[in-house]
């Protein structure tokens, strides 16, 4: 099923008994992350803190802390059925048929895409309360760790335009509240809504910018999803849910936001305003540095009746975020495969916190076909910012990261095998000397060939024959074993 709004999701996690609500007052700064932190590395429930001191609000987090309620939050039983819908229409576009009786037939098809576009409604229950004069200071917003440079917004949905096209666009970008009318605005260099700021400069127009908190969980997994950019992510939200995202006009700028969203925040960004920004407790397990970066002026808050402040703590692995991540591994496969067809499945290690680390078996078909596969990965995308990319045969299970590093320590020569190369780094990559740009590597742990420059027989694996394992899984009782 998917959920109209958070509200929805919220009544389905305690159905289930995969929600907590805590009665008892905690401190927005630093308690909370600390009692989620060990929830969250405990596998335990969503939270839910009713009394928050210094708001009204109370607090959701940990919500989609499981690979159960990840799943669940998109609402499939497993992140397959997903990326099987994608291969679907991914294959429908690849093979329209030329005759005019299978075009048809592909109609009902594409007439169930465009129901999938963002429906505008003249009102919502985002602005069901409008505060014209409004402060900052009525939200429960988290300092989250010690050596944070104050308290963050830390799962907002953030919509801008492109001020050349007019497309909006929706992304996510942590926002440390500085007082109680303006916050800063993490837009990475290499993010959509970086793009669109500059270009607001480049014009010295102001930046209208709206931020919605808490909205049902596909609209908030689709701010984060690695979308082609032509892309709307609400109209990627309204595929998850099978049906379109409610919009509602913002009150005092010229945006759309999702009508059953929690609290809407309402404002702009001048061009070339900047102020610095972190220190901040990040998911690499590390505190991102200081840096200037844009201003954002709050002009209106509109919010729901006893609104709900959705947020998320992140820190060392694991935590929430990684199962987004995984959600994402999983869902966006078929698309590296219509790219890159000989990969059979991928895994980003959570110690690799997503874009340090890339495991891949692949279809081998040539020599050095590994060292094609990781420079088609480094140019695909966000997969530019890949550190680490080891590629490996197709019987390897890449799930199981142990089988993937006895096939590294053993099937490497370190001279022929590794490729160094220099490209893009994520911006929250502390370890190369210069910000934005460094080196990275790419391991072929595959069986190599006499052509690929290797003259000796190759090993086979110890592998038992399935008879036998067959006769002793029969027998296993006979043995005393249970």
């Amino acid at each position: 099923m998917s959920y109209r709004n958070l509200r929805d999701f919220v009544s389905a996690l305690e159905y289930r008994g995969w929600l907590k609500r805590i009665e008892a007052e905690v401190d927005p700064e630093l308690e909370i992350t600390e009692v989620t932190d060990r929830v969250s590395k405990a596998c335990g429930p969503a939270l839910f803190f009713e009394k928050v001191k210094g708001s009204d609000m109370p607090v959701l987090i940990n919500s989609v802390g499981s690979y159960e309620r990840m799943a669940m939050a998109l609402g499939v039983e497993r992140f397959s059925d997903i990326s099987g819908r994608i291969e679907e229409l991914l294959g429908m576009i690849e093979n329209v048929p030329d005759s005019m009786l299978g075009k048809l037939k592909m109609l009902p098809k594409l007439a169930e895409l465009s129901t999938y576009m963002p429906k505008k409604v003249k009102s919502g229950p985002c602005q069901e309360v409008v505060v014209s004069d409004p402060s900052l200071d009525i939200l429960p917003v988290l300092k989250c760790w010690p050596g944070d440079a104050g308290r963050y917004i830390t799962l907002p949905l953030v919509f801008t335009k492109d001020p050349e096209t007019g497309k909006p666009n929706m992304g996510m970008y942590r926002m440390q509240v500085y007082d109680s009318k303006t916050t800063g605005m993490h837009w990475h260099a290499h993010h959509d809504g970086a793009q669109n700021y500059r270009k607001y400069c480049a014009l010295g127009k102001r930046m209208e910018v709206a931020v919605a908190i808490g909205a049902d969980p596909a609209t908030v997994y689709s701010a984060t999803a690695p979308l082609p950019k032509d892309v709307y992510e609400l109209v990627f939200a309204g595929f998850l849910r099978r049906r379109p995202v409610e919009v509602v006009r913002c009150r005092t700028v010229d945006l759309e936001v999702p009508a059953e969203a929690e609290i809407v925040l309402e404002g702009y960004v001048e061009p070339g305003e900047t102020r610095v920004e972190g220190p901040f407790g990040d998911h690499t397990g590390y505190y991102s540095l200081p840096e200037e970066f844009p201003v954002f002026h709050i002009t209106c808050i509109t919010h729901r009746r006893n609104p709900i402040y959705m947020t998320t703590v992140v820190g060392k692995p694991p935590m929430e975020d990684c199962y987004m991540g995984k959600a994402t591994e999983r869902i966006f496969l078929p698309l590296l495969r219509l790219q890159l067809p000989e990969i059979v499945d991928i895994n980003m290690p959570l110690e690799g916190v997503f874009h340090n680390c890339v495991l891949v078996s692949i279809k081998k078909s040539y020599p050095r076909h590994a060292k094609k596969v990781m420079h088609a990965l480094w140019g695909m995308g966000q997969m530019m910012f890949a550190k680490f990319i080891v590629v490996v045969n197709e019987d390897v299970n890449v799930q199981n990261t142990s089988e993937v590093a006895w096939k590294v320590f053993n099937n490497t020569d370190p001279r022929r095998d590794i490729e160094i190369v220099e490209g893009p780094l994520d911006v929250l990559d502390h370890s190369s000397p210069t910000p934005l740009y460094g080196t990275k590597v790419g391991i072929d742990a595959t069986k190599k060939w006499v052509t690929e420059g290797h003259p000796r027989e190759w090993p086979d694996d110890i592998r038992m024959s399935p008879e036998v394992k067959n006769l002793v899984d029969r027998r296993w009782k006979d043995y005393g074993f249970e």
